[in-house]
């Protein structure tokens, strides 16, 4: 990074305009907006009252590497790790905070050190005011971030940070960082729920993590189903239909639902007798196609009621499937099976 950047980078941190920053160093404002522009350098004899001003060394302000590559970083991350293993860990945080200070605007390695100085300390029961402070001011840093990455996994070291000193509130406050869309976010505010004695919010949290849960573990599984049947792999495809149908016992979604995981592949198979079984009991579990709704399971969620008319439907579109001639017309001789269209 040019000196210019760094000097418009940490006067705007202050809350400094370019004439402030001109006025305490007695310089015009044009030319404090030239350096900012690349247009023109400071005299050599402002770089350390520039740095006093902007709290930063002036080993910072000269800092003109644009940024850190991958492997650099891991390799100061590891030698990190190697001090805190070998020597102290008020040795190994000084050097860290050099490195840190020394490439200013490498937001993953200040994030990567605020994440190995945090738990290290955690483990060693290291609890100094100097070291918080520090951590805390890298992990608030990094959670400014253009890079949506960084910020979520900044938003999440800062939420440990705080969940440990028991500042709940302000550990909420770091999951406003993650998405919404993030099922992390929830899990972490069920947390927070749980600690701070709001027991019915915490339950329903959890049991929507759940319930989120099984429809997305069913989508992935279906969409292992389905290559595996156009490879026609029917060992596999047996194979996920078995855990669909564990899936929904384990979540308590009901009858119907397991049985129509496995309507499909004895279908394919040809399997009178199969498919039959698994038809009446889909007509049977038609009457408690809504259960997941009652379990316990979810008993603090609340569920948009659907009437019998809803119902009704879904109860005839499955009636008018099981006519079609393609996929059962092998069963049209058995009398069991023309009961059940009738």
């Amino acid at each position: 990074m040019e000196i210019g950047e760094v000097i418009r980078r940490y006067r705007k941190r202050k809350n400094m305009t370019q004439e402030e920053m001109a006025d305490r160093l007695g310089v015009s404002g044009p030319a404090v907006n030239k350096w900012e522009k690349g247009n023109s350098f400071p005299d050599i004899t402002l770089l350390a009252p520039i740095a006093r001003l902007l709290d930063i060394t002036p080993d910072v302000l000269l800092s003109f590497r644009e940024e850190m590559t991958r492997d650099e970083i891991n390799g100061l991350v590891a030698q990190a790790d190697r001090m805190l293993l070998e020597g102290s860990f008020k040795e190994a945080f000084l050097w860290a905070k050099g490195k840190v200070e020394q490439y200013p605007d490498c937001e993953e390695l200040m994030l990567n050190m605020a994440a190995v100085f945090h738990a290290q300390g955690l483990f060693k029961g290291i609890h100094e005011e100097e070291y918080d402070r520090c951590i805390l001011k890298w992990y608030r840093r990094a959670l400014d971030s253009g890079n949506e990455d960084i910020r979520t996994r900044a938003a999440d070291g800062l939420f440990g940070f705080y969940q440990v000193k028991e500042e709940y509130g302000k550990a909420e406050e770091c999951l406003a960082f993650l998405s919404k869309q993030n099922p992390e976010r929830k899990r972490k505010m069920a947390e927070i729920y749980s600690l701070t004695g709001r027991r019915e919010e915490a339950y329903k949290a959890y049991e929507e993590l759940l319930f989120s849960a099984y429809q997305t573990a069913n989508l992935y599984f279906g969409g292992l189903y389905r290559l595996a049947m156009e490879d026609g792999d029917v060992e596999k495809a047996r194979m996920v239909v078995d855990k669909m149908t564990g899936l929904v016992r384990v979540f308590d979604m009901g009858e119907y639902y397991e049985a129509s995981a496995e309507l499909e592949l004895a279908v394919m198979e040809r399997d009178g007798d199969r498919v039959i079984e698994i038809v009446e009991k889909m007509l049977k579990g038609m009457d408690e196609i809504g259960q997941w709704s009652r379990s316990p399971l979810y008993e603090h969620m609340t569920f948009r009621e659907v009437g019998e008319e809803f119902w009704g439907k879904v109860k005839r579109k499955l009636k008018e499937g099981i006519r079609d001639e393609e996929s059962f017309g092998f069963l049209e001789g058995d009398e069991r099976w023309k009961r059940l269209v009738e």
